[in-house]
């Protein structure tokens, strides 16, 4: 371990600046540490590996933004359980949205056959296409390539209540074209995100 880095201070100074060796000597020094605490979170080998992977990788990109009075394993250890509640959040939410389309699937599918649900995805992608411009780009942002909205605010440079304006518009124009069946179809064109 190199003995200049031990002095906090000069520690996070460098690491702010950017020099790799306090990056690495950073690494070296907490990520067996950082791992075992995530393993104990997820209990999942490959979940943990990637929490403590994305832990190091804010570290770096956001390092400017580092604080000299504050304690570097503090930061690190809240870091990584709130990049493991962010992951439980997003599975909790995917989990209960697939339970929830998968019961719409065989209501639907019990009383509607393939070509109805055919011409139904083609209602709904044409009212897509035919969104306002804006309101198709958070939309799409949101569903296509799974963007939450926070991201799409600051992708785009637009307030929160904006973002949700957006999709609560898209939705709603969609349900003025077709039934009850618009979940289910939304489902069916942006399963992959799910």
């Amino acid at each position: 371990m190199n003995q200049k880095f031990e002095n906090s201070t000069y520690f996070i100074e460098s690491l702010k600046a950017g020099d790799e060796e306090a990056y690495s000597y950073l690494v070296d020094k907490f990520d067996k540490r950082l791992f075992v605490y995530a393993l104990s979170l997820v209990k999942d080998i490959a979940l943990a590996q990637d929490i403590v992977q994305n832990v190091f990788l804010n570290v770096w990109i956001y390092r400017e933004k580092l604080n000299s009075d504050s304690s570097i394993q503090n930061f690190l250890y809240t870091s990584t359980y709130n990049n493991f509640t962010k992951l439980y959040w997003k599975n909790k939410s995917t989990k209960n949205l697939k339970e929830k389309y998968a019961q719409a699937l065989n209501e639907v599918v019990e009383e509607t056959d393939e070509e109805a649900i055919k011409k139904l995805m083609i209602i709904v992608t044409e009212e897509i296409d035919n969104l306002p411009r804006k309101c198709k780009e958070v939309f799409l942002l949101s569903k296509t390539d799974g963007l939450s909205n926070i991201e799409i605010s600051e992708y785009l440079n637009i307030s929160l209540k904006t973002v949700e304006s957006h999709i609560t518009k898209a939705y709603t124009i969609i349900r003025e074209r077709i039934d009850d069946k618009t979940h289910f179809v939304l489902f069916l064109l942006f399963k992959q995100i799910l």
